[in-house]
């Protein structure tokens, strides 16, 4: 059977030989065979083949092989419902995105919420900010809801607006309003989250069988393990009920929300609990906006603060006294510098515990901020897909500020820890565009943007596959294919670190394991 083989069917006793099989670490870079037993690297054939009583043999026909990819930073739950709903991201117009949801009103099942998402004015020509008119003139009769394409904004018409019942003020949220003073029908930040959460209608059974697609999905993308951001949502539940089923076919490391860090250490509930497929990873907290939204936090004093520097540095020591990093959302400038301030007022109490606390994004930094994190050990949580995606709103907005964007290359030069993700939905769950989009600095026939800040395609797999299981705490079982290692591995059709830079999009995912069991595409292979 092709696809999610579960893993009650895990194949033991297995050699693949005759092709390229990068272990990415650089003690023995290439082997020319690899024996698995049991769901782990036995090592490479010759000194272990007898170990390995009558093996299958699996010809791998010059393919190459390398560490299964992580996405260090994915929503998904929400990526995954997301693949049914209205997508706006691609529209150059507000007309463009009216027309696809006029098209997707049609097919829609009447009585529900229309969803979707994707939409950012930035991209729009004329630039125009949406409005609750202009959707209901296309709908009036059922609530429709918009998110943003950073997820921190949120359009809706008259009949989602009525939901609330005017109540849509809270604290670090913000209400687009007309000059009469009414509500246009964008929310942004926590306004934008309050009226999601307390309004738009999705079940536990279509997020856990959309959640069965995507796993499905995000294994034929080569990924065997996730760090997931949809703690606030309560995907731990979603994840649970995939693995009781046998449908768990990757490796999770979940977030929380850093409000429940109180919570957690009363019950002495730490970071790492679970198994080996599904563990409580670490605390999930915001500091301000996007740049999409026009929201960051900046040195100028624009932007949106979500959580103070002094309330950061509160959830820093309750997540330690519960036994959990924090992951903390910043894109400005001031943002990540508070983030670094707080990490580094509270470094007495986190670092003795080993915990590995990181910055999601850190999209805008002050040079002098650049060297902070490998000087304090706080892990850059980046996506080098941002940068080709965001290149136009980043010239446009912050083109000529002195704080650098999208540093990549400038924080691993530093010695920072940088691990690579996708922030799908945001982008595509796809780590090869992400890897291409890191080497390239472009993803369409445009010159590279900033190429000084372009990583090599060493650099990008490393921060793909071998970084993220250090995040984890799983350096010494993933992120690479060494004896005792977890055989979770991708199988291409070329070799990323020897083909052409035009031929990094070509590449294609031929087949993915997870512990030792095949999850997309068993051999034979044409």
């Amino acid at each position: 059977m092709r696809g999610i083989i579960r893993r009650r069917t895990i194949r033991v006793n297995v050699i693949l030989e005759n092709g390229v099989i990068r272990t990415l670490d650089p003690s023995l870079p290439v082997v020319r065979s690899l024996a698995i037993a049991g769901g782990l690297v036995a090592g490479g054939v010759g000194t272990h083949e007898t170990a390995l009583p009558g093996p299958e043999r699996i010809d791998l026909g010059g393919r190459f092989v390398l560490p299964g990819f992580t996405d260090s930073h994915v929503h998904f739950a929400t990526w995954a419902v997301a693949q049914d709903e209205v997508r706006l991201e691609d529209t150059h117009s507000l007309e463009e995105a009216l027309a696809r949801v006029r098209d997707a009103v049609a097919r829609a099942p009447e009585g529900r919420w229309l969803r979707g998402r994707g939409w950012r004015s930035g991209d729009w020509s004329p630039t125009v900010e949406p409005t609750k008119e202009a959707l209901d003139e296309i709908v009036s009769d059922r609530p429709v809801a918009l998110l943003a394409r950073d997820s921190h904004s949120l359009w809706l018409n008259s009949a989602a607006l009525s939901h609330a019942n005017g109540d849509l003020e809270v604290p670090g949220g913000v209400v687009e309003v007309d000059e009469r003073g009414e509500p246009t029908g964008v929310l942004r930040e926590e306004s934008c989250w309050h009226f999601r959460d307390a309004h738009i209608e999705i079940s536990d059974d279509e997020y856990v069988e959309a959640m069965r697609a995507g796993v499905r999905l995000a294994a034929s993308r080569g990924v065997t393990a996730v760090h997931d951001k949809d703690g606030w949502i309560g995907a731990l539940r979603f994840w649970q009920r995939l693995e009781r089923d046998g449908a768990l076919a990757l490796r999770v490391w979940q977030s929380l929300p850093a409000e429940k860090a109180d919570e957690l250490a009363d019950v002495d509930v730490t970071s790492g609990l679970g198994g080996p497929l599904l563990r409580l990873g670490y605390l999930k907290a915001f500091m301000d906006g996007t740049l999409g939204s026009q929201t960051a936090r900046m040195l100028d004093g624009s932007g949106v603060e979500i959580t103070s520097r002094d309330e950061l540095v509160a959830m820093i020591r309750a997540g330690a006294r519960a036994g959990f990093p924090l992951a903390v959302h910043a894109i400005g400038d001031l943002a990540n510098r508070e983030a670094l301030d707080a990490f580094e007022e509270t470094r007495a109490e986190w670092q003795p515990l080993g915990l590995r606390p990181r910055i999601e994004h850190a999209q805008l930094l002050a040079r002098e901020d650049l060297p902070r994190f490998a000087a304090l050990g706080v892990a850059a949580s980046v996506q080098f897909s941002h940068a080709p995606s965001d290149r136009d709103l980043a010239d446009r907005f912050w083109g000529e500020l002195e704080s650098e964007p999208y540093a990549f290359r400038s924080l691993l030069d530093s010695g920072a820890v940088v691990v690579n993700g996708s922030d799908a939905p945001i982008e595509e769950l796809d780590p090869l565009a992400g890897i291409r989009a890191g080497a390239l600095r472009t993803l369409d026939e445009r010159p590279a943007w900033r190429p000084e800040q372009a990583v090599s395609v060493e650099q990008a797999l490393t921060a793909t596959c071998v970084t993220p299981a250090w995040l984890s705490g799983d350096e010494h079982r993933r992120g690479k294919l060494l004896p005792g290692f977890y055989a979770d591995l991708v199988v291409l059709d070329r070799d990323p670190l020897e083909c052409n830079s035009d031929e990094l999009g070509e590449i294609n995912v031929v087949a993915t394991m997870l512990d030792g069991g095949w999850t997309h595409n068993p051999p034979p292979w044409a």
